[in-house]
């Protein structure tokens, strides 16, 4: 059979394959229905049908179903999204899948802005599987194996499938919550050239496209050419886009008052807080302003009571300095969503020789830049900045500190007051220049392989895959801080020259630094203290695969199909910076270097048991294993097993259940990484402590010194830490494990015709899941927990405090906890309708809901569990659902689609401390206490509605002469314009979940096809 037959019968097997997923899509589903009622082939049958490779199985298959359920977009539907980026239209249109990361929630990541990720059934990145083509590709980032799709051309794209369960068994470590398999084309001839551009409708998050594609027959149809490119871009998203992204808002809920309180600028000398009732007050008094200005803040006596020290309005100095009054919105400085580049280009090639071999080709090279523009460095007297030793492997801090008393420049105002110890101060230093977070990323990805037959009817497959990975990070205008220090130790000769203290500091070329008022910094000190940070990461992978699959016996019911294989793969990163000691304000990522190699053995059988029975029109089971062992001795043999089985009892019903045993090996970063910088939000226990407090675990609280000196000076410490968290990999990490069940029906009712329904149940545990604590749990057992407090505590020791008490670190190490599970059902639904001589009606419906995502943990009091779904910061929706009706009538297409997502509640913690207040208030009333509230408010924006949106997109398809066809189309997403409800601390109050802001987005397009 010569290539080309094959590739024609590939099409038809393939939606064939896909008839007891439930889930199809547009043009597939059309010929998966009409084939359905063929879904259990006789022994003839499969002797003529063309058998090809499954997503989730290694055999080949005829056309028949398989036991795991398998989600699949087609072209058109990619199409029809009007977006360039395929992660996100995935999110939009498969409710199954979460974000991974995006440039719409990346905007703060150290490492990964600018990657387009995706997250099934929101169980993490690590533990989706992305493939191209059934494969295994070089990851995009050192944080784990994040493949960007953004590195694929659009125009390779044939469609998308989709395993929503374990797949470890056939594809190794990582599958755990499923598998991404990215279909390339497989048998496109001619040439084709698109153009996309879209906008939102208010401005801003403008996007182009661009992508050319060919493919051809040689050689008399034994050989087969085709080859892409695609250039996409996005313009990005800023706050001045917005103008809800310029609201203030700092919440906070009064556990005395029992009332939603707002930042202002109004301080209550009673209360001694700035936070106010939100009842009594107007929203124009909202505020969240920051004390990093360009002139300086300085002895800042109160981040909220006025007349709290001396700033520069502009080059004035003035002493009545008030944060919420003459403070900026440092928001302004963050993308709504960031700007990036996506150049990419593939090639694949498949030709049979005369003996019937067959070899393949592919090669995939993209390059990705994206641009993440931020403030200029903000500053404090001492933030913590991180450094290492390379003498002793020991890591430390460091800060530019306090700015001498007998510092020249310093106004004689503020040192007549100042301290011995010196001048407390807070600064942008505007005159550095703005940090500018750039990310140039290439990427190689290829195969090549030979395939033949042997033994008549056996099929072997061998190849080889190599990929590389290259990223540089380089974030310009940092500081170093020891320059700084040195910096402002400066003194002045008797002829006013004004010089850096130290000898050695001056030969090395210090200049002195003027912090007092804007415009201070000269260039010349500016450029002594200015470095341009860069974090250069390789990564590569190469691969060995050999693959023999076939028929080993003949049953009544049929053959039993089978496949086995052996893959070995090598994994190799290093990360290196170019200021490996640190001691600089980018975020420190450390020099850390690693490599595992992997030797993996599979075997599958697929076992027809009845055929064309009473009863039972099709029964078969399916059964695979798979053992891999790691050059890593903390990881053990992974044993990977599933077992399934479809029964239809009659033409047109199916049931098929699946139970996978997945495992996950640690990553190269997982187990070797040093603590890296990051940022994550989280609340300090003690905030709220006064001196004779006596809520549990206060008392330790106030064994702080620097929160002791607080309340002395404010008579209440509260919480303004710098959110400041790093991650650090464990060398004591081993494999986690998961077991995931899945059971489904299918129906297709000959009495309704074109109409098909699945409904599919998942349960999914992973033992010794490795993740973090969070911060919050790092903190509550440091100071209210069965551990004593104190040095002997090994969760106090993950927190450092400043002289104010301040949390400025909470270190976050990787750990082996107890479960994960979550568990809930997916509905697909398509009905296909003819209307005659008006054309052809899908409607297609997709929902999902959760019904348990839940953390189980070991703490010192024991076990606890922790129920996630129902919370946005957890982004674990407990139902989402998308919708489309598509009209066909020649070369025409129409499509109106919904997307909605349900009711949920914006942060976990915040709402738990609430019920605790809540709980601790009727306490309070119970007993008639004079603190008792008898109306206590509910949380203000904490719980957020339904949200749906819709779509609108149109095309249509004319012939043009010389068999060459010009495609037009266009549409609006989100039509009615919506932004999704307020998100307090959001991104502008806004969140990704929900567009991220961007609102409605009108696209248009031109594709040429000869």
């Amino acid at each position: 059979m010569s290539l080309s037959n094959k590739r024609s019968l590939l099409a038809i097997s393939v939606a064939a394959i896909l008839s007891g997923s439930g889930f199809a899509n547009e043009d597939i589903s059309r010929t998966q229905i009409e084939d359905s009622n063929a879904s259990a082939p006789t022994t003839e049958e499969s002797e003529k049908a063309e058998r090809i490779v499954v997503t989730g199985s290694r055999i080949k298959r005829d056309s028949f179903s398989v036991a795991t359920p398998i989600a699949t977009l087609s072209k058109d539907a990619l199409s029809d999204a009007g977006l360039g980026s395929l992660s996100e239209i995935l999110v939009d249109q498969m409710p199954q899948i979460g974000e991974g990361s995006s440039n719409s929630n990346s905007q703060s990541s150290v490492q990964n802005t600018g990657l387009s990720t995706v997250d099934l059934r929101e169980l993490g990145i690590n533990r989706t599987l992305t493939l191209i083509d059934g494969r295994r590709v070089v990851s995009n980032s050192y944080s784990g194996n994040y493949v960007s799709l953004s590195t694929i051309p659009t125009g390779m794209v044939q469609r998308v499938e989709i395993i929503t369960g374990g797949a470890s068994a056939a594809y190794g470590s990582d599958a755990i919550s499923g598998v991404v398999n990215i279909i390339t084309q497989q048998d496109k001839e001619g040439a084709s050239f698109n153009v996309r551009t879209g906008e939102s409708t208010e401005g801003g998050g403008r996007e182009l496209t661009f992508d050319a594609d060919f493919g051809t027959s040689y050689a008399d149809g034994r050989g087969y050419l085709f080859v892409s490119a695609s250039y996409d871009e996005q313009f990005g998203l800023e706050y001045w886009d917005r103008d809800r992204a310029q609201q203030q808002d700092y919440w906070d809920y009064d556990e005395k008052r029992m009332c939603n309180t707002m930042l202002t600028a109004i301080y209550d000398e009673q209360n001694k807080t700035a936070f106010q009732c939100m009842r009594d007050i107007e929203q124009s008094d909202w505020r969240s302003l920051s004390d990093s200005i360009p002139g300086g803040v300085f002895d800042e006596a109160s981040s909220f009571r006025p007349n709290a020290g001396f700033w520069y309005d502009g080059t004035t100095l003035r002493d009545d300095w008030q944060e919420e009054k003459h403070g900026i919105h440092f928001n302004q400085f963050t993308m709504l969503k960031v700007p990036d580049k996506a150049l990419s280009a593939a090639l694949k090639t498949e030709f049979e020789f005369e003996s019937g071999t067959q070899a393949y080709f592919q090669f995939h090279l993209s390059q990705n830049d994206s641009t993440n523009p931020k403030s200029p460095e903000s500053e404090d007297e001492c933030d913590p900045i991180v450094t290492y030793n390379p003498q002793n492997d020991q890591f430390g801090s460091d800060c530019m500190g306090r700015i001498p008393y007998d510092n020249p420049y310093m106004p004689e105002a503020i040192r007549a007051q100042a301290s011995e110890r010196g001048v407390k101060w807070d600064r942008l230093f505007q005159e550095v220049g703005n940090i500018v977070n750039s990310n140039d990323r290439t990427t190689i990805r290829s195969w090549a392989g030979l395939r033949g037959y042997v033994w008549e009817d056996w099929e072997w497959d061998v190849s080889l895959g190599y990929g590389k990975f290259t990223q540089k990070q380089t974030r310009t205008n940092e500081i170093i801080v020891a320059h700084a220090k040195y910096a402002l130790d400066a003194e002045q000769l008797d002829d006013g020259t004004i010089r850096c203290k130290d000898a050695t500091a001056r030969a090395a070329g210090c200049v002195p630094l003027n912090l007092f008022g804007e415009g201070s910094i000269t260039p010349e000190a500016a450029d002594y203290l200015r470095v341009n940070a860069q974090i250069n990461t390789d990564i590569k992978q190469t691969t060995f695969a050999a693959v023999l699959t076939g028929d080993l016996y003949t049953l009544p019911a049929g053959p039993i199909a089978s496949a086995f294989g052996f893959e070995y793969r090598k994994d190799e990163q290093s990360v290196a910076t170019n200021v490996p000691q640190g001691g600089i304000t980018f975020n420190y990522v450390p020099n850390f270097s690693g490599d595992v190699s992997v030797y993996e053995a599979f075997a599958e059988v697929s076992v027809p048991l009845l055929n064309n029975a009473p009863f039972a029109k099709h029964l078969s089971a399916e059964f695979s294993a798979r053992l891999a062992d790691y050059s890593w001795s903390t990881t053990g043999m992974i044993q990977s097993y599933k077992a399934g089985f479809i029964y239809e009892p009659i033409e047109g019903y199916s049931i098929r259940a699946n139970w996978a045993r997945a495992m996950r090996a640690p990553t190269i970063t997982e187990l070797m990484s040093p603590p890296r910088g990051d940022y994550n939000t989280f609340s300090d226990f003690c905030d709220g402590v006064t001196a004779t407090s006596n809520n549990p675990g206060h008392d330790n609280c106030r064994q702080e010194a620097g929160i002791l000196a607080t309340i002395a000076a404010e008579g209440v410490f509260e919480d303004e830490n710098s959110s400041y968290s790093p991650n650090t990999g464990n060398s004591e990490l081993h494999e986690e494990t998961a077991d995931t069940y899945t059971l489904g029906v299918s129906l297709a009712p000959e009495f309704i015709p074109g109409l098909r329904v699945a409904i599919d149940y998942y349960d999914i545990q992973i033992e010794d899941a490795i993740t973090a604590l969070s911060n919050d749990d790092i903190i509550t057992f440091c100071y209210n927990s069965a551990i004593a407090y104190g040095s002997s505590n090994e969760f106090c020791n993950d927190i450092r405090r400043d002289e104010e008490g301040q949390i400025v670190e909470v270190q976050q190490r990787l750990i082996n906890t107890d479960e994960i599970r979550t568990k809930g059902y997916d509905i697909a639904l398509q009905y296909d309708y003819n209307i005659g001589e008006y054309g052809d009606l899908t409607f297609k419906l997709d929902w999902g809901h959760v019904i348990e995502y839940s953390i189980k943990s070991t703490g010192p009091d024991g076990q606890f569990e922790d129920f996630e779904e129902g919370f946005l910061d957890r982004d674990v929706f407990e139902d989402k659902g998308s919708a489309s009706l598509t009209w066909r009538k020649n070369g025409w297409r129409v499509r109106w689609s919904t997307q909605y997502k349900g009711s949920i509640k914006r942060d976990k913690d915040d709402y738990e401390k609430w019920l605790d207040a809540m709980a601790e208030n009727q306490e309070r009333c119970a007993t008639q206490a004079d603190t008792c509230i008898a109306n206590p408010e509910s949380l203000w924006g904490g719980d957020l509605p339904s949200v749906t949106t819709h779509g609108l997109s149109m095309s249509y398809t004319m012939p043009m002469s010389n068999d060459s066809e010009l495609r037009l189309y266009g549409g609006v997403r989100n039509l009615f314009d919506e932004r999704g409800p307020f998100i307090i601390f959001g991104p502008g109050n806004y969140n990704s979940a929900y567009g991220g802001g961007l609102g409605r987005f009108a696209f248009l397009g031109a594709q040429y096809t000869f």
